[in-house]
């Protein structure tokens, strides 16, 4: 059926008097100029359904609710989205809102309908511990649908869209909470997808439901401060222009308004005032091919000087969202700073539709190409940072970086372009070019010279990996890296090496308990293992030890359990494992040395299992520990240092030091010549004359420490010194 056909009862055209609405005989004749007959049938035949489903409904603005879903199609016909996506905005809400099934919409419409449908309704049918949960699962779920089908996120774009067109009926506390939500996700996706046009009504109609305040005192002083404007702004368009026709170039120039949003957002970050923001001329200059916008660029270069440094060229090297234009910003009259972006006619189109320009303009621009291309690469991140994060909430924070990049244009040793977010370090480079680089990354050589891993990345340097097959990831990475993928990554490496290394620990405890019992692991009988597997509710045998090597599960009542003695009464306390473990430093993420103590190779130490954890390492005589071991003796265990320890440790030394300028670094050099190296250094002075310091200290082990403290000892401003106790 056609646009002409008369719509059934329900339908917006049956509301009396109301001239203005959008009807589905608009949306008809709108897709009639692009789609053949058929498909505008398809496209009516999802209306019907989609106004029978929503009868009697109405939304807030006492409107059937049936206009919502028109509206939503509407937005997605000016993208000259295809029949699918058309049908599928009409019935987004009937799987959510009403009785409709997905089996009906696969029926009557196919499976790529149903699947866009299922991939934009939300997760209300489930339980969430708590709001912030349920909104990240949902905010996940529309990911991985966006991964599966791009057109799912235009859809959900559109209907973001219409539902902030139509906020003001809401409450204001609900209109914040959507509005800061379109700020901090709907808004940076759209940008993320190049959809300019669309993500600055976002954010415009976000900023003003979030700070209604701060919108209307802005829109008055930009409405004030324009009127002194119009005649310089003027006067440099014809300026440009006459420069242009006298070189033989034509083209349309246009002046840019600033949003709201954007002049706010540059006072807030930049903690700038109204006039220096508002005070820059924004020029936009459009031509026809690429060759064209260079000349262009020449001209305006030569009519008006530029401000060095403040050239972008991303034609050359377009943005992570395909967008490409040449920005520059030059001396106007009397000192004004002139903001001018020259681009073609064709990366016009791209930059205000973004990957939506892939359907609009289906003859195959290479622009529209590499938006397309862009966001495929970029889901493909997002479906890897899935795969290898434990929550929604881990999920949702990983994006949310990916969705606000200032980039970093980097180039690999090959002269391949990297572009990171603002900030980037090696270690997010090492990820972004494969996980695999990064879990083995050791060093990093920046312009041929090797750099720290945490440094910044500047645009243009060219980043080199050193990796190494036996290296790991090392969790100080958490503290400096930027992107959600480097992240996700480190995060994943640590849970698999903490497994592996707490299988390997837990073994060694298991055995260690069974051995005082006079047997051993290869000697407990298959039948019983699978027993006590079972009534632990456990996988395997792996998973047991993995929960012991944590501390979850206490390796002496595992091994009476395993050799069928009666556990002992849950209230008495089980000495210390008389056998003992041999600490050689290289245990990793399950062996942790306490800091409280700081025990060294030479000291007495003992183990305490903490969940989770693992074994924590302390002095025999720290006093956390003796205390601990009076209420829960079961969890600790006899260790012993091995034989040569592999590792630099730390010990906590206190000093008693006179006041004279100097003394802190005869002390250092102390130090140095004695092969260690200050972590860490704390003041407290203890009277005009003397300053207590406790210096944090690595070494090899006592007697390394020893020496250290005598050569300590022997300086005359040093008037006390003392190993830290715990």
């Amino acid at each position: 059926m056609a646009a002409g056909q008369p719509a059934s009862p329900g339908a917006p055209s049956s509301v009396p008097g109301d001239s203005t609405r959008f009807l589905i005989s608009d949306l008809c004749s709108e897709l009639e100029s692009y789609l053949e007959p058929e498909e505008v049938e398809e496209v009516y035949r999802a209306y019907l359904l989609g106004a029978e489903s929503h009868e009697g409904q109405t939304r807030k603005t006492g409107e059937p609710y049936i206009y919502h879903p028109l509206a939503v199609a509407r937005t997605m016909a000016e993208m000259r989205m295809d029949h699918q996506a058309i049908s599928a905005a009409i019935l987004h809400d009937v799987m959510e809102d009403t009785a409709t099934s997905k089996d009906r919409i696969r029926a009557e419409f196919g499976e790529e309908v149903a699947e866009l449908v299922d991939g934009v309704s939300k997760l209300t049918h489930l339980q969430f511990q708590s709001k912030a949960e349920a909104q990240a699962e949902n905010f996940r779920k529309m990911m991985l649908a966006i991964t599966r089908d791009i057109r799912v996120i235009l859809i959900k774009l559109a209907d973001r869209l219409h539902n902030m067109r139509t906020l003001g009926v809401m409450r204001p506390d609900k209109r914040r909470r959507i509005a800061k939500e379109t700020l901090e996700i709907y808004a940076p996706i759209a940008q993320r997808l190049g959809m300019n046009a669309m993500r600055r009504e976002l954010e415009e109609l976000g900023f003003s439901a979030k700070h209604p305040w701060r919108a209307a005192v802005l829109e008055r002083a930009v409405h004030r401060a324009g009127g002194n404007r119009r005649e310089p702004m003027k006067n440099i368009e014809q300026a440009i222009c006459s420069r242009m026709e006298a070189s033989g170039i034509t083209g349309r120039i246009s002046g840019r308004e600033k949003s709201l949003y954007s002049i706010y957002r540059k006072m807030r970050d930049k903690h700038h005032s109204f006039e220096d923001v508002f005070d820059v001329f924004a020029i936009r200059i459009i031509v026809d091919d690429v060759d064209t916008c260079y000349r262009s660029l020449g001209v305006v270069h030569n009519l008006y000087k530029p401000v060095p440094g403040r050239f972008k060229d991303y034609i050359a090297i377009p943005k992570s969202n395909g967008y490409q234009s040449l920005h520059t910003i030059l001396f106007g009259p009397q000192g004004a700073p002139i903001e001018v972006q020259v681009r073609s006619t064709e990366m016009d189109r791209v930059a205000e539709s973004g990957i939506a320009a892939h359907w609009q303009y289906k003859a195959g621009s290479e622009s529209s190409r590499t938006a397309q291309s862009r966001a495929r690469e970029w889901l493909k991140d997002v479906l890897e940072i899935q795969n290898s994060v434990g929550n929604s909430i881990e999920f949702l924070e990983n994006v949310k970086v990916d969705l606000f990049p200032d980039e970093v244009y980097t180039f690999t040793p090959e002269g391949d372009i990297l572009v990171l977010p603002r900030d980037a370090t090696p270690i997010d480079f090492a990820y972004a070019v494969h996980s695999d680089v990064g879990n083995r990354c050791v060093a990093v050589k920046i312009d041929r010279q090797l750099a720290p891993l945490s440094v910044r990345l500047q645009s243009g340097q060219t980043v080199e990996i050193v990796t190494s097959p036996g290296a790991r990831p090392n969790p100080a990475w958490l503290s400096f890296v930027v992107t959600g993928k480097a992240r996700t990554g480190i995060r994943h490496c640590l849970k698999s090496m903490q497994s592996e290394e707490a299988r390997t620990l837990g073994e060694r405890m298991l055995e260690k308990a069974l051995e005082s019992m006079d047997t051993s692991l290869p000697r407990i009988s298959p039948a019983r293992l699978d027993q006590m597997l079972d009534a632990m509710q456990l996988e395997d045998l792996d998973a047991l030890l993995i929960d012991i090597g944590l501390g979850n599960r206490m390796a002496s009542l595992v091994a009476r359990q395993m050799v069928g003695k009666e556990s002992p009464d849950p209230t008495a306390t089980e000495p210390a494992t008389t056998t003992t473990l041999a600490v050689n430093g290289t245990e990793g993420l399950v062996l942790n040395y306490a800091r409280c103590c700081h025990p060294i190779p030479g000291d007495p130490i003992i183990g305490q299992l903490s969940a989770g954890r693992g074994l924590v390492v302390h002095r025999e005589n720290c006093r956390n520990v003796l205390h601990e071991s009076r209420d829960r003796s079961d969890r600790t265990i006899a260790l012993e240092w091995s034989h040569e320890p592999q590792l630099q440790f730390t010990a906590a030394v206190r000093t008693r030091t006179a006041n004279r300028r100097g003394a802190l670094a005869d002390m250092a050099a102390v130090i140095a010549d004695h092969g260690s190296n200050i972590e860490h250094i704390s003041f407290n002075e203890q009277d005009g004359h003397s300053t207590a310091m406790t210096f944090l200290l690595t070494v090899r082990d006592r007697q390394h420490l020893a020496q250290i403290m005598r050569g300590l000892r022997r300086l005359s401003d040093v008037l006390r010194i003392s190993r830290q106790r715990g």
